[in-house]
């Protein structure tokens, strides 16, 4: 321990880095904003400036009771919280912590955690986990805000933190009556996977409620399977379904969701503010899709692989680790998959000449003029193979470690077990279904796929074509882009939402199919579905639903049709008995 002289000189040092002033808010638009010394402080930032700050006053305590002529060593005494080993938050401070978050709804899983706070069952730990920017952090305060804060301790784990220390404040937590510790970032500590089931069999044995929090959520997965076995209530927040983003955000924008849909961070940007401009949006450029992919996904993967078993658990991915590509491989898979699934809109849709609603509108609005449609004149082939030339760049060169089948099924495994992906489920009619995947963060497909199709307007060749021209073919290729996303958006939240015994799927025909089908296995019938990026109503819409050689063996497999539905952006109507469902108020209903 330093002596009296030497801990003045480090505290000052210390106060000195630190941010200076005091914490104000305004309100903006009905927004609080927190403003440091008449600064704006980023949404992004708000927790760790608090944090710093808290980190200040705590050495400027300590200073004056120095300075007071106070001895070092009764400094623990006279100061509660310097007692702690790890950046431990009770009482006031956590109530000034705590106080901005009642302008902020509940998430869905919230009721999840509230009924685990509330029940009187022992050994329990909560494993509240998800990618970055979901609400984790939110949810910690929100559920103390509703406890009473006296009996509340905020433990913010920081990467120098390690078991034993965490061990030596729950023991001083508990020895004073704590009884709700929420434990944010934990697997940030090396050592938590292999030593978790002392949070279990310890403390929450004890009567401790305990809620830990953190970005890693492969890590939670490991130690559920070891340490936490059994132990364990888990809520995943990397999941946000559309009807929860439109209700916590007030955003009942169907393309805000393709665009940003993933993250709530995007909802604190106001792009008319150049002071809001907030560069904690997970999805507003390439650049922050690739920062949010590096940071959020690829390390949380590395990450909880080094800390598993000591890192014994690497598999066929050691050779990446080891010659540090296992980051930028996992970045380069995800980036795969949504290459894969653009080139799959653009080969589609330019080889069979449907180029979707956007190319019907600008077909019949060039007839009535007399003219040809830009998208009848272009060189099609040109544009579809330059966009094949952009996707396919690999830059192999660059790498010393070869990425392979087995590096890709195990990075897949983890991407699942993160939630961010689940299989496309599609089934076939005399014909071989493709593989596919869905995302659950749509923010990130959409966004890598619009870097893509710029970049093809910046290629020397393709500006040949007018400017005119260039933004007819992107902005088409876009909405083809939003159509084939926003049928995925509608089976994902319809499978997640499905009953037993019932199951959702593309169903592909040898010419056609059907977007979805909603199959019930208890009553042999099922639901067939077309789903348009439009607001406007075309027969040509609805005509795989009247195919009556499609919707016989559709029954033949599956059982009575008993619903034929065209999910679109208009109205709700009935045409030639095909029902017209507003495909927001359909994603919005559903539970």
């Amino acid at each position: 321990m330093p002596d009296r002289e030497d801990r003045i000189t480090q505290l000052k040092e210390i106060i000195s880095k630190l941010p200076q002033g005091n914490i104000t808010y305004k309100t903006i638009r009905g927004s609080k904003r927190m403003y440091l010394n008449g600064k704006y402080v980023k949404a992004a930032n708000e927790i760790e400036t608090l944090e710093l700050i808290d980190k200040r006053k705590k050495a400027e305590e300590e200073l004056r009771i120095l300075l007071d002529g106070g001895d070092i060593k009764a400094v623990q005494t006279s100061v509660d919280y310097l007692r702690y080993e790890t950046n431990v938050i009770t009482g006031d401070r956590l109530s000034g912590m705590v106080s901005g978050v009642s302008r902020f709804k509940t998430r869905e899983c919230f009721e999840r955690l509230q009924k685990f706070l509330d029940t009187q069952v022992l050994g329990k730990v909560c494993l509240l986990y998800g990618l970055r920017r979901t609400g984790k952090t939110i949810m910690l305060f929100q559920a103390i805000a509703r406890l009473q804060i006296e009996r509340c301790a905020y433990i913010k784990i920081m990467t120098t933190d390690d078991m034993a220390r965490l061990n030596s404040d729950l023991r001083i937590l508990s020895d004073n009556g704590y009884k709700y510790v929420f434990i944010d970032e934990i697997t940030l500590m090396t050592d938590f996977i292999d030593s978790a089931s002392l949070l279990s069999d310890v403390y929450a044995m004890g009567g401790m409620k305990i809620v830990i929090s953190g970005t890693d959520s492969l890590g939670f997965a490991f130690s559920s399977d070891e340490e936490l076995y059994d132990r364990t209530v888990f809520i995943h927040t990397t999941f946000i379904p559309f009807r929860e983003y439109a209700s916590l955000l007030g955003i009942h924008d169907i393309d805000e969701y393709i665009r940003f849909g993933g993250t709530f961070r995007i909802a604190e940007t106001d792009f008319d503010d150049p002071e809001l401009n907030d560069e904690g949006s997970s999805f507003r450029d390439d650049e922050t899709t690739r920062r949010y992919i590096d940071t959020a996904i690829a390390r949380n993967i590395q990450h909880s692989l080094a800390c598993y078993k000591d890192g014994s658990h690497f598999r066929h991915l050691i050779d990446l680790y080891e010659a540090g590509e296992l980051t930028n491989a996992v970045n380069r898979i995800i980036e795969d998959m949504n290459h894969r699934f653009l080139l799959s809109v653009i080969t589609r849709d330019f080889k069979s000449h449907d180029l979707g609603s956007a190319s019907q509108i600008d077909r019949k609005r060039s007839a009535l003029r007399g003219e040809k449609s830009i998208l009848d004149h272009i060189d099609k082939q040109s544009v579809v193979n330059k966009l094949m030339e952009i996707l396919d760049i690999k830059n192999k060169d660059e790498l010393s470690a070869t990425i392979t089948k087995d590096h890709l099924a195990e990075i897949k495994e983890y991407l699942k077990m993160l939630d961010l992906i689940i299989d496309y489920p599609i089934e076939s009619i005399g014909t071989s279904p493709s593989e596919g995947v869905l995302f659950t963060q749509p923010g990130m497909r959409y966004c890598q796929a619009q870097a893509l199709v710029y970049a093809l307007m910046r290629d020397e060749s393709f500006r040949r074509y007018s400017a005119e021209d260039r933004l007819v073919v992107t902005n088409t290729i876009l909405e083809e882009v939003r159509g084939r996303m926003l049928e995925e958006i509608v089976i994902l939240e319809t499978k997640k939402s499905l009953s037993v015994g019932k199951r959702v799927f593309k169903l592909l025909f040898n010419v056609g199919e059907f977007d979805m089908v909603i199959a019930d296995e208890k009553t042999i019938t099922c639901e067939i579905y077309e789903v348009k990026h439009t607001g406007n109503i075309y027969k040509d819409q609805y005509k795989n639903l009247l195919d009556e050689g499609k919707c016989a063996a559709a029954e033949h497999e599956y059982g009575a049709i008993i619903k034929k539905t065209v999910l679109y952006q208009g109205e709700n109507d009935v045409i030639d008995g095909i029902n017209y469902k507003n495909v927001t108020q359909y994603l919005e209903e559903l539970v």
